[in-house]
């Protein structure tokens, strides 16, 4: 097998946040979001090397974006931006229930990506990596976006790239029954399926974390990493299962949280870790991510996930 140029490459929607700094006030600090795009620069703060693919508008907000992947040594070289459609915001709302999303993304830049787009401008980098990674939003913003996603894990698996799958559920963007078609696809095309535990119970109704193993097993052959925040993450490699218990800290903004965690496990298994040491790792990150404000300002470098993982 041919050596790999990428350790992670990611493929989504990258955004520009609007975060609200007091619950109940209007007031919002602007950073960056979008899940894979968070993904792809929390793998590159871990050591891992990154790339991302999407398309942006040719607008001031692209710019930044693309500011920011320089800066954070992201490959940006699959980005492609529109002159016909704008680059996606959204708001971050918090109150004593936790954060809830706004979007402003339809008709964007992002949701005009198609399988042609990318057989013309991305295939060789999906190729070119170890680990590929999209997300549940990835399929939902649009029907081109979603055959997009599809293709580029078709590509992946035909390459010897790992196709890793968020499930990232957002039924503002699809109904429930859409949900469960899309996941269904994806979930037969990934090696590595890392749901939510509050995604896969908004779409199941489950409620406790080895009902919504059990129900993402049956429909998926790939290894499993359950996402459960503040309880850690519940794995299952097909024959046993194991809990990798998670960090208490004082939480003070969860966005992106699930992304730093995904990132940080793909840098570590790009870098030769086992799953349990990986997912170890990545539990430790995303606690520290969740004491600071933002998607992106708050992802941690390999440094402090480090010294986090020493104190521990």
């Amino acid at each position: 097998m041919p050596v790999k140029r990428l350790d992670v490459v990611a493929l989504g929607e990258a955004m520009v946040e609007f975060n609200q700094t007091r619950p109940g006030r209007a007031v919002y600090r602007q950073g960056f979001g979008g899940d894979t795009s968070n993904c792809a620069i929390a793998s590159a703060r871990a050591g891992a090397r990154a790339a991302y693919l999407t398309r942006v508008g040719d607008d001031t907000f692209g710019a930044s974006l693309r500011a920011l992947w320089a800066r954070e040594r992201v490959d940006a070289t699959g980005v492609e931006s529109d002159p016909l459609a704008p680059t996606g915001i959204y708001f971050v709302t918090h109150d004593l229930y936790g954060h809830a999303f706004t979007y402003r993304r339809t008709g964007s830049a992002a949701s005009r990506m198609t399988p042609e787009w990318l057989h013309r401008h991305a295939a060789p980098i999906v190729r070119d990596a170890k680990w590929l990674h999209v997300s549940g939003i990835s399929l939902a913003i649009s029907r081109e976006a979603r055959d997009t996603t599809l293709e580029a894990m078709r590509i992946a698996r035909e390459a010897g790239t790992h196709v890793s799958f968020d499930s990232n559920v957002r039924l503002k963007l699809w109904t429930i029954e859409q949900a469960r078609e899309g996941l269904a696809q994806a979930m037969g095309l990934c090696d590595l399926f890392l749901p939510g535990m509050e995604d896969i119970g908004a779409l199941t109704g489950l409620t406790r974390a080895e009902e919504v193993l059990d129900w993402c097993r049956a429909r998926c052959r790939a290894r499993i990493v359950l996402k459960m925040g503040a309880d850690g993450a519940l794995m299952d490699d097909g024959s046993s299962r194991r809990l990798i218990p998670g960090c208490r800290v004082t939480a003070v903004d969860a966005t992106g949280a699930g992304d730093c965690f995904c990132g940080n496990l793909l840098a570590r298994l790009s870098a030769g870790d086992d799953l349990v040491a990986a997912t170890r790792w990545a539990n430790v990150a995303a606690a520290l991510a969740v004491q600071r404000w933002g998607a992106v300002e708050s992802l941690p470098t390999a440094v402090r996930v480090r010294r986090a993982l020493r104190v521990a």
